[in-house]
């Protein structure tokens, strides 16, 4: 049996008081392995982002538990959740983030300065397939390579976990796709377990598994038992 990454008991996270209390996750239990690659699916205000922020240590849960590994993330300090966020995690956005007066390797380099064990630059340039760009600044690179470089900054400190929000929202169907190949890629090549949170149905069939989520609840857990290749994706 495969270890577990993450595992949530009652996780509930409520927003305001009263009448006007906006309850955005609702009883969540669930258990993520190591090494998994998973899409959180479901429209705009599910709760799957809310998940996917307690779970990467922006955010806490109101009630229940969640764990990674044998660290206990509902009692952690900021401080502590702090730490755990620069070992452990790496965050991909739908918007790159990245400086622009800063070159590729510059803006990877940001990253690896305070990473306890990281690869050189170059290394996670190349493995986004971005070797030969490493020396342009983001306005000489395309949106897809622009979030390519935002991927390699966050696998540059070889995360246990890659936590990807909505990192095709922003993209055309080509480069989504080639965007979808390098999580693929950097899944099987480094053994960090992915979780990408999106409302795009077709991105599901290349996960292992598929959360759905509704109201503020997973209605729906599909393992595939064959996996589509990000090109075969009909966008």
């Amino acid at each position: 049996m495969p270890e577990t990454a993450f595992r949530t008991q009652g996780l509930t996270k409520v927003y305001g008081e009263g009448r006007s209390a906006i309850h955005a996750l609702r009883g969540i239990d669930v258990e993520i392995a190591r090494g998994e690659f998973i899409v959180l699916l479901g429209p705009s205000g599910s709760g799957k982002s809310t998940l996917l922020n307690i779970l990467g240590g922006l955010d806490t849960g109101t009630a229940g538990t969640v764990s990674f590994g044998g660290d206990i993330l509902s009692t952690m300090s900021d401080r502590q959740l702090t730490e755990y966020r620069r070992r452990h995690i790496g965050f991909v956005f739908q918007f790159y983030n990245l400086m622009p007066s800063l070159t590729a390797r510059e803006n990877v380099e940001l990253v690896t300065e305070i990473a306890d064990d990281p690869m050189d630059a170059g290394e996670a340039l190349t493995l986004v397939g971005l070797g030969d760009r490493a020396d342009h600044f983001p306005a000489q690179l395309s949106g897809g390579e622009q979030q390519r470089v935002a991927i390699a900054r966050a696998v540059a400190k070889r995360p246990a976990v890659l936590f990807c929000d909505e990192p095709t929202g922003a993209l055309d169907s080509t480069t989504g796709r080639t965007v979808l190949r390098v999580l693929r890629d950097v899944n099987e090549q480094t053994g960090a377990t992915v979780l990408i949170v999106t409302h795009a149905a077709a991105t599901a069939e290349m996960a292992h598994r598929v959360i759905h989520f509704a109201d503020g609840a997973i209605r729906q857990i599909v393992v595939n038992e064959t996996r589509k290749d990000p090109e075969e994706i009909e966008w």
